[in-house]
């Protein structure tokens, strides 16, 4: 538990968070998260990616690099049959809660930073084209609705 933490390490533990949002901001996995939650805002990727953080690393490590791997994994595969959406943007406060409770006060501005890379290239593109969506991501297309049409 952070809360168990000195101030220093609870900042610490936070940058970490921030270096895995950062890492994990690419436009494969958000057309993952757009798929997977039937649409998807900066704020719905934020908590997406915060539900993706605490499926622990190798799950996180696996997605990041294979978003269209996400298919094969059981809670996106459970989450489906239900239509259930899949984020948890609590993890997003985590160290500011524990730090408040140890220090009574708030983490101090600037004590971390996040860096998200640019989003162009030839991944981004607007996730409604479901042709596209569907060919970046067969295996989700495929759990998450009809492939689209040859």
């Amino acid at each position: 538990m952070l809360a168990g933490l000195a101030a220093e390490e609870i900042i610490a533990a936070q940058q970490v968070l921030w270096d895995q949002l950062a890492a994990s901001y690419v436009a494969p996995l958000w057309a993952a998260a757009y798929l997977i939650n039937g649409g998807c805002s900066d704020d719905g990727f934020d908590y997406f990616r915060g539900w993706l953080v605490v499926q622990g690393r190798e799950v996180f490590e696996r997605a990041v690099g294979h978003p269209d791997w996400l298919a094969e994994y059981s809670a996106v595969r459970e989450a489906a049959g239900e239509w259930e959406e899949l984020e948890c943007e609590s993890t997003l406060g985590i160290a500011y809660g524990a730090y408040r409770r140890v220090t009574g006060e708030s983490i101090p501005q600037g004590s971390w930073s996040i860096r998200y890379p640019a989003l162009g290239g030839e991944y981004w593109f607007d996730f409604s084209d479901s042709e596209r969506l569907h060919r970046m991501l067969p295996r989700l297309a495929a759990l998450y609705g009809k492939p689209a049409a040859a």
